[in-house]
């Protein structure tokens, strides 16, 4: 079996392919697919366990999540031995995790955003639920400012953030920015709804602009780390095009890198 795989799957395959070999498999999760069935998803009939299950024609294993606005990298081993390794991989964070999302307002330079956040499961209510330590390390790669009013100010601010979550809480990027004060566009429950309407109705873009679009680890059978990185949807690649930010659309790629240049790195 190849090792990898282009974004340019066949036309009959329904999710794109970023990386995959005998052990494991990354895909492009679109935006607005749940990764699996869930007794909340009520009316849903596409997933994306079930169809790539059925697009590779034998089991997968989720080892990690994402929500089912956000788009990008979604990893599955192809064992349940796999599987063990890579979600301890994930549970002890020792993947990293690059995100780009678009928010309302000027962003800050560089930030590291340690907010502790309750669980939001829906199983209690969330004052019974303890605080959890969250790390979220941002950055601002771009700005726009629209000669448009959308809430009391005449011009409209966006920037371009670049998220590196150093741990895995529900929501956590949403919740970070949005207590930070530049919640993600698009985000229905932690956002802003005169600014999510704006691009909704007058920009064409609809879905939250969140994408996971870099994961870094160490391979559980190969002696190397590997990194992986997805482009973006066509939403959100025409709307970076748009704001003239097309320059940091990442490009679909695969990179290895030995054991000892990795451990010298960290």
């Amino acid at each position: 079996m190849a090792e990898s795989l282009s974004e340019a799957t066949p036309s009959k395959a329904v999710l794109p392919i970023v990386y995959r070999d005998e052990d494991l498999v990354a895909v492009n999760k679109p935006a607005g697919m749940l990764v699996h069935r869930s007794p909340l998803a009520h009316g849903e009939t596409r997933f994306v366990v079930q169809t790539l299950r059925d697009q590779l024609g034998q089991r997968v294993y989720p080892v990690h999540r994402l929500d089912r606005p956000t788009s990008g990298l979604l990893l599955f081993a192809l064992s349940p031995q796999i599987a063990a390794r890579l979600s301890e991989a994930f549970c002890e964070h020792r993947v990293e995790k690059r995100y780009l999302a678009v928010v309302r307002g000027l962003g800050p330079e560089r930030d590291r955003l340690d907010y502790a956040l309750r669980e939001e499961d829906g199983s209690r209510p969330k004052a019974e639920m303890p605080a959890m330590a969250a790390v979220t390390e941002i950055r601002r790669l771009d700005s726009v400012e629209l000669p448009v009013q959308v809430d009391r100010y005449p011009q409209a601010r966006y920037s371009l953030m670049e998220a590196r979550p150093l741990t895995g809480r529900r929501h956590q990027i949403r919740r970070h920015l949005s207590r930070r004060g530049y919640p993600i566009i698009g985000d229905a429950k932690h956002g802003k709804g005169n600014h999510n309407r704006f691009f909704r109705e007058r920009l064409d873009c609809p879905r939250l602009l969140l994408a996971a679009v870099g994961l870094s680890f160490h391979h559980p059978v190969k002696r190397a780390r590997l990194h992986l990185s997805a482009t973006l949807d066509g939403d959100m690649s025409k709307l970076f095009e748009r704001f003239g930010w097309a320059g940091h659309v990442p490009s679909a790629a695969i990179r290895w890198e030995d054991d000892e240049v990795a451990c010298a790195r960290t």
